[in-house]
């Protein structure tokens, strides 16, 4: 029986966006691009009928996701307009944007922090050994630049979310020099609300082969994050990629806190559907845990935030707590 008193666990509840699904890179064990210009770019208008679908207060963040166009492309400013334009129409209709769309310039990021109450970037491992295996196609995966992409965050004041891709051929050296990366930027910077520790599973369309990563080197990776990250920093899973009860659990048990953005389709992971709330919920509260809505950005980041957008989000956090009240 769950009480308001039990341990909370977070998600925020979601739509994605997929502005484009065309991406220069070509990560060997990616289930999400296609090839650049293949893609029809997604419409404000077509963007405005999908957001419409889902106006309640039941959805609150809007995850833009891109596929990448290459810096020096001659699209690239038009791509970037359309991202900065569909959170515009998002925050129009009261959603809360988060946009996710590859190594950014700082003049890109610095323009769409008006209009994200979040950003984010999978850090992944930083270990160059990977450029000669599964990212030797993907140059935007090069660690130093991602890296970067933190910094810049931390410098502009940028909520973000950031974590690391498992099952990629890394160490478990690796694992820890990609945590303390990452905790090295947050002690600067204080920005990183969440690190993500997202279990390879293969799909039907990316090139790799080989296996699922081991349930027990997730719950390793999740001690080995609760020991290196600093405790202001959540702990995010994905719950569509857990494969069992008992996985999740003890992921939990090892420090998960959050579950993430959960969406009618994981686009990343489109062979693993993402789990119902209720059933979701359901499961939780057997083991004795309350499933709570969150935001896209934490409440103490929300000062950081531009006025406009520091008035959304009062609006959604008063929902939030009457709905907790009233339940």
């Amino acid at each position: 029986m769950v009480s308001s008193c039990s341990p909370t666990i977070t998600y925020s509840p979601a739509i994605t966006l997929v502005p484009t699904h065309e991406c220069f890179n070509r990560c060997s064990y990616c289930n999400f691009r296609v090839e650049p210009g293949q893609d029809d770019w997604l419409t404000v208008e077509a963007a405005t009928e999908q957001l419409q679908c889902f106006q309640s207060p039941a959805v609150i963040e809007v995850l833009m996701l891109s596929g990448e166009v290459h810096p020096a492309h001659p699209r690239r400013a038009a791509w970037f307009q359309r991202i900065y334009d569909l959170c515009e129409r998002a925050i129009a209709l009261g959603f809360l944007p988060h946009t996710n769309a590859g190594p950014l310039s700082y003049t890109e990021m610095a323009a769409l922090r008006r209009v994200n109450v979040s950003m984010g970037l999978m850090l992944e491992q930083v270990t160059p050994a990977l450029l000669n295996t599964v990212h030797r196609h993907a140059p935007s995966k090069q660690p130093d630049l991602r890296l970067q992409q933190l910094d810049w965050a931390g410098e502009l004041r940028i909520p973000f979310t950031t974590g690391l891709l498992l099952g990629l051929g890394e160490t478990e050296g690796d694992r820890v020099e990609t945590l303390r990366a990452i905790a090295a930027s947050h002690d600067q910077w204080g920005h990183i609300q969440e690190v993500i520790v997202q279990p390879h599973q293969p799909g039907t369309r990316q090139a790799l082969t080989g296996p699922a990563l081991a349930p027990e080197d997730l719950i390793a990776c999740l001690r080995l994050a609760r020991q290196h990250l600093p405790a202001d920093i959540t702990l995010q899973v994905p719950p569509n990629l857990i494969l069992t009860e008992a996985t999740l659990m003890a992921a939990i048990a090892a420090g998960a806190q959050d579950l993430g953005g959960i969406s009618p389709v994981d686009v990343v992971n489109p062979d693993y559907p993402h789990p119902t709330i209720p059933a979701l919920k359901q499961r939780l509260a057997q083991h004795g845990y309350n499933l709570v809505p969150r935001l896209p950005v934490y409440a103490h980041y929300d000062t950081w935030l531009p006025q406009p957008l520091q008035a959304l989000v009062t609006t959604h956090r008063d929902r939030l707590r009457t709905r907790s009240a009233s339940s």
